[in-house]
């Protein structure tokens, strides 16, 4: 390809509307444009990366016997009704009417659309295991786009769906998937690692995220160095914090004591009271599927929204508004407590059970209670991990402190047992001629967010720094003089064709620009290769090769397309 021939507009300067550093390159190494918030145009340049990373998810994926499909992306909405996510996961759908004024959906995912196909389609045993996959345009109605691919409205993604006869053989499945994964990620140059993950609104028995360490990634990973434990925050558990939750009784009853203007938990720790924030219990309301449930955290932790929505069995929850509580329960936030309540369920975080000689709100505007015994004087509804783990708590598998990192989610892998096939009447005859829901499991990956965090974890100062298999062009080429029957430009002319029928991707600077020009674009749009041809050098027979970031070394002319054709094959990123 010629410069003149594609489009590359590159830019000098960043866009205001580019936070992160790979959304800023996107834009100014002229791969993407945008449409309107969320909605981008790729460029040639960068589907060319686009379609080398689905070549590598393709490659990957049939070599683990999955089978390629494409599915509707427009979705009929009563498949959504019958799994239960036309509610639950109401918030991302976009719904359409047609002419007819009949409703639709535009697919986020198609775990609805695959799980019908199986019920229509495999009716024994002797059919499975079965995986199909496909890459596709998705759609998701974010509230605030933002970060370019990261999140937007319009996506492509790689979603696959395993269908097994038994539990074991699911596992195997998800296995292969799982390792899958590793090689995609290594083949397109990142370095990424795999968490255990909160399910979501996808559902299923267990999950884990692959991740990709980037400080500016939406996600935080909970770790330990001993490389024994890694998990989302959503999922990730500690053996607590060092300061052990009161266990010993203080007094026979709650005693109510004044706080006036004391709301918070920062104050009540101060004089006169000075109760410690773990002693006391915080009492957070929410309003789940229209009703009050209280949630009970220690003062000192903050409750972990995806454990809560676990355990609520519910996203449609939210923080109740202060007329709500009051109704509820007598007073306002800040002097809220669980003692005596029946009305309404009470969950709270296990740190909390066996807690005695604790302090929580009385329920009475400018009052708490002193000498409370959870076991005795609350009515815990149920127990479970609510709390957020927090840096230097220990690790409950190595006893190692833990560490927290950010990272950028680029793919997710889930058990879903049978979930959906229960609902959505996938069923199966076993060996015996029993009728059994066939086990699934369901796989994605952002393909989009893929080369962004690839972007993300592959610059430098001067611009994209690509792995050169997933780059889109493997060698740039730039005669410093481009005049027609120039000895640089016959030069360049001569080994373009030479690579290119030796399977090497070539794209060639024939633009009559200043070399300082062409060399700041080459290094912008991150060519890994670049061989430049200058009237001086080549008087003495020779010409500059410089991989990107590297060092800038002389060749004989003669040499050249060997010693790229050789980096290239090095590097393993040539078809050749």
């Amino acid at each position: 390809m010629r410069w003149t021939q594609t489009l590359i507009p590159t830019l000098k300067e960043t866009p205001a509307e580019a936070e992160i550093t790979s959304h800023k390159l996107l834009l100014r190494a002229g791969l993407i444009r945008k449409l309107s918030g969320g909605l981008y145009t790729y460029l040639p340049l960068a589907l060319r990366t686009l379609h080398k990373v689905e070549n590598i998810i393709r490659e990957e994926l049939d070599r683990t016997g999955a089978l390629e499909v494409l599915m509707p992306a427009l979705q009929p909405p009563e498949i959504w009704q019958q799994s239960g996510r036309y509610e639950t996961a109401a918030d991302v759908l976009f719904k359409v009417r047609d002419r007819a004024r009949k409703e639709w959906v535009l697919g986020p995912t198609h775990e609805e659309v695959i799980t019908t196909l199986a019920a229509g389609e495999i009716s024994s045993y002797r059919q499975m295991p079965k995986n199909f996959y496909q890459i596709q345009v998705k759609f998701r109605d974010e509230i605030r786009p933002r970060f370019g691919l990261m999140r937007a409205k319009e996506f492509i993604m790689k979603d696959a769906y395993s269908f097994d006869a038994t539990d074991e053989a699911a596992q195997v499945s998800y296995q292969k998937m799982y390792d899958a994964y590793g090689r995609i990620f290594a083949r397109c140059g990142i370095k990424s690692f795999p968490v255990e993950a909160d399910t979501g609104v996808i559902g299923g028995k267990f999950s884990h995220e692959f991740m990709v360490p980037a400080e500016t990634g939406e996600n935080d990973v909970v770790y330990c160095e001993s490389g024994q434990y890694a998990a989302n925050i959503e999922k990730a558990t500690s053996r607590g914090p060092a300061q052990a939750t009161p266990a010993v009784s203080t007094g026979p009853v709650p005693e109510k004591f004044a706080t006036p203007g004391v709301v918070t938990i920062e104050a009540l720790a101060q004089a006169p009271h000075s109760v410690a924030a773990h002693q006391q219990i915080k009492t957070l309301v929410f309003l789940a599927d229209g009703k009050l449930v209280l949630v009970l955290m220690r003062g000192d932790d903050q409750v972990n929204e995806s454990k809560l929505a676990g355990i609520l069995g519910t996203t449609q929850y939210r923080p109740a508004v202060a007329e709500e509580i009051f109704q509820g329960l007598g007073a306002h936030p800040g002097s809220l407590g669980a003692v005596g309540v029946s009305r309404f369920p009470v969950y709270a975080d296990e740190l909390l059970r066996n807690g005695a000689g604790m302090v929580t709100g009385a329920n009475e505007d400018g009052f708490h209670l002193r000498h409370v015994d959870i076991s005795r004087d609350i009515q815990v509804t149920n127990w479970a991990d609510l709390r957020t783990v927090r840096a230097g708590e220990l690790c409950a598998v190595s006893g190692l402190p833990l560490k927290i990192q950010r990272a950028i989610e680029v793919g997710h892998v889930f058990k879903l047992g049978t979930k959906y096939s229960e609902k959505m009447n996938a069923f199966f005859l076993d060996e015996q001629g029993k009728s059994r829901p066939c086990v699934m499991g369901c796989y994605g990956i952002g393909v989009t967010r893929t080369m962004q965090a690839i972007i993300e974890q592959c610059n430098d100062k001067d611009g994209i720094v690509w792995p050169l298999a997933v780059a889109p062009y493997q060698v740039c080429i730039t005669p410093l003089g481009v005049a027609p029957g120039s000895a640089t430009m016959t030069l360049a002319e001569k080994i373009y064709e030479e690579l290119t029928q030796q399977g090497v991707e070539v794209i060639l600077d024939d633009r009559d620009d200043r070399p300082g020009v062409k060399f700041k674009d080459a290094d912008l749009v991150g060519f890994p290769l670049r061989l430049s041809i200058g009237e001086k050098s080549l008087a003495k027979g020779e010409v500059e090769i410089k991989p990107r970031g590297g060092q800038m070394v002389l060749v004989k002319a003669e040499e050249a397309v060997a010693r790229l054709v050789a980096l290239v094959k090095e590097s393993g990123g040539a078809h050749v």
